[in-house]
């Protein structure tokens, strides 16, 4: 029976860095059932960055970036032996659980079923990294622009005339409507504009050599939650030593 497992042995190169995207299924009526606030619910997005933490301390990526929904994580060391389907499998599975367990410190209202993530894989060379990377911050924006565009126009009409209202408008359409009713989306906080990102800093640590008698410093890893992103280039990725 084992021979019916076809899939089980497809592996990705060695030689490839990969991108897991991760993102929630059917999370729009997950947003319904608990009463996410509109256009920003701040207890969501500090919920996903504990996700996106629990990952970074499980698999040791590189660098994770979230908005909205949707995780996406850069590993330039490929678990499971390369094995396509367990990393496809267990990221997903694990996302989903982590949610679980951390939705409890953000929300009162119980979950209504079992919370699920989706996982692909996408191989990239490093050259592509950031351009990859720029493209979903891209997708973040739209958010933030249709987001807030939404809200104001059923914060005055009903949802099928918002709906029907915002149907066909472009971006910058909707940019201009919010700042003519005194909604200037520049202002809004980088977070919410280009998503935030999880990544591994050094800080000193002083202490005292009782041997030598001498004072020494070393160096600790630790998390850093950047909700100050600038827009992505090789320039950041470089700086921060992820590519």
């Amino acid at each position: 029976m084992k021979d019916y497992e076809i899939y089980s042995d497809l592996k990705i190169p060695k030689s490839s860095s990969i991108i897991l995207r991760v993102d929630g299924r059917s999370f729009h009526n997950l947003a319904s059932k608990i009463d996410l606030i509109k256009p920003y619910d701040e207890n969501f997005a500090n919920l996903m960055a504990d996700v996106c933490e629990d990952i970074l301390k499980e698999f040791s990526p590189s660098f994770v970036y979230t908005f909205s929904d949707e995780i996406n994580i850069l590993l330039n060391e490929i678990p499971f032996n390369q094995r396509l389907e367990k990393i496809d499998s267990v990221v997903a599975s694990f996302t989903s659980s982590s949610f679980t367990l951390n939705y409890s410190n953000y929300f009162e209202k119980p979950l209504y079923k079992p919370i699920s993530f989706d996982c692909r894989v996408i191989p990239v060379n490093k050259n592509e990294i950031a351009e990859y990377f720029k493209w979903r911050q891209d997708e973040a924006w739209r958010n933030c622009v249709n987001g807030y565009g939404i809200w104001f126009l059923k914060s005055k009409y009903s949802s099928k005339e918002a709906n029907d209202r915002i149907s066909g408008l472009k971006g910058k359409d909707i940019h201009e409507m919010l700042f003519n009713e005194g909604i200037n989306l520049n202002d809004v906080e980088n977070w919410k504009k280009r998503g935030m990102g999880f990544y591994k800093k050094q800080k000193e640590i002083a202490g005292f050599n009782k041997k030598e008698m001498t004072p020494n410093t070393t160096y600790r890893n630790y998390i850093y939650r950047d909700l100050d992103l600038p827009i992505f280039s090789d320039r950041f990725f470089n700086e921060m030593d992820i590519i």
